[in-house]
């Protein structure tokens, strides 16, 4: 789902296809495609701490005991 909202959030055009509020004289157009690039690398780092728990408890849950000699 993080994913998604990755992606489909900024297909969006409507949702930034101004110029106005310009940030530093860079229009709302251009800075907002950047701090997607932002928070996308936010989301896939929180998609990768999921992925690699999750790969973990499985990997715990077929692993068989330890024998202590």
């Amino acid at each position: 789902m993080l994913l998604v909202i990755a992606i489909v959030l900024p297909l969006v055009v409507p949702i930034y296809a101004r110029s106005e509020p310009a940030l530093a004289g860079i229009p709302f157009f251009y800075w907002y495609q950047m701090l997607w690039v932002l928070i996308d690398s936010g989301l896939l780092w929180i998609c990768y701490a999921l992925i690699v728990r999750e790969d973990r408890r499985r990997r715990a849950a077929v692993r068989p005991p330890e024998v202590d000699e």
